[in-house]
């Protein structure tokens, strides 16, 4: 069943608007792009005993679907995301696919998973936008049964992916309203720090936490990269608001600033990355 939860807090904000949009415009990229990291997610959650698995943050559905095709009929995928537009584009998906997957628009900080609901819970990238992370972490524990294995990817910092930071340094000369990187708060580097993890896992009642270092090339084609960096994010989210002169300056310079990452007619960069398991 496909549930609908309503939330109101600035994530919700610019993942029902701009962002979540511009994720579902791009999803054929991304997918390939973050194709590497799917294995591990679904080789964990096809481990675990029960086969019901949570994704959380689960975007437009790619890492639900996976492990959904992967457990078959034995198992059941609930994939869950603040999201309208993606969790929409997730739905469509799993129909046109056949595939029995279901997806909840909420925010899984808050949400009323039932009690020891899932066997499995894993995340592509999708929990390091929570306001509360220890708060987040408890409801996603109390979703999940005694003994339920954890695991999700997260990226480590920016100055380990320098391609996910590439074009709002390029762009900042001629945009001063460009918004500065966080690494304190909500966003994409706020698991960066691997202490911080463990602490927020341990506080919210994991156990057994482990973190390793993953390194994946990624790929994408050179000619979807314009699309990339003008869509997606920081500079994705203020580009559109700049008059066509400033505009058409932003992309011929952020273009050339990514030119160490392009090989002929393809872009690849290393995707610096935490592997993290924990016990419920």
């Amino acid at each position: 069943m496909d549930v609908t939860h309503s939330t109101n807090d600035e994530q919700a904000t610019r993942w029902n608007g701009r962002a979540g949009h511009a994720w579902v415009d791009a999803q054929a990229v991304l997918d390939q792009t973050l194709k590497a990291f799917e294995g591990p997610l679904v080789e964990a959650a096809a481990a675990e005993h029960g086969g019901r698995v949570l994704d959380v943050g689960c975007g437009t559905g790619g890492t639900t679907l996976a492990v959904a095709r992967r457990l078959g009929p034995a198992g059941h995928c609930v994939g869950v995301d603040i999201s309208e537009p993606v969790i929409t584009a997730a739905r469509e998906r799993a129909e046109r696919e056949g595939t029995p997957a279901s997806f909840i628009r909420a925010d899984a900080a808050e949400h009323p998973f039932e009690p020891a609901a899932f066997d499995a819970v894993i995340s592509r990238f999708g929990v390091m936008f929570f306001d509360d992370p220890v708060r987040a972490f408890a409801n996603l524990r109390r979703a999940a049964r005694d003994g339920a294995g954890l695991r999700f990817i997260a990226w480590r910092g920016p100055a380990e992916n320098p391609f996910m930071t590439t074009a709002e340094r390029a762009a900042a000369p001629l945009l001063p309203s460009l918004p500065a990187r966080r690494t304190d708060g909500p966003g994409q580097f706020a698991f960066g720090d691997s202490a911080n993890i463990h602490r927020i896992l341990e506080e919210s009642g994991w156990s057994g936490v482990d973190i390793r270092p993953i390194d994946e090339e990624c790929t994408l084609p050179e000619r979807e990269l314009v699309g990339y960096f003008t869509r997606l994010g920081p500079l994705g989210q203020v580009l559109p608001d700049a008059d066509e002169q400033t505009r058409s300056r932003i992309v011929e310079t952020v273009r050339a600033a990514f030119e160490p990452f392009v090989h002929g007619t393809e872009v690849r960069f290393t995707g610096a990355c935490w592997l993290v398991d924990a016990r419920a």
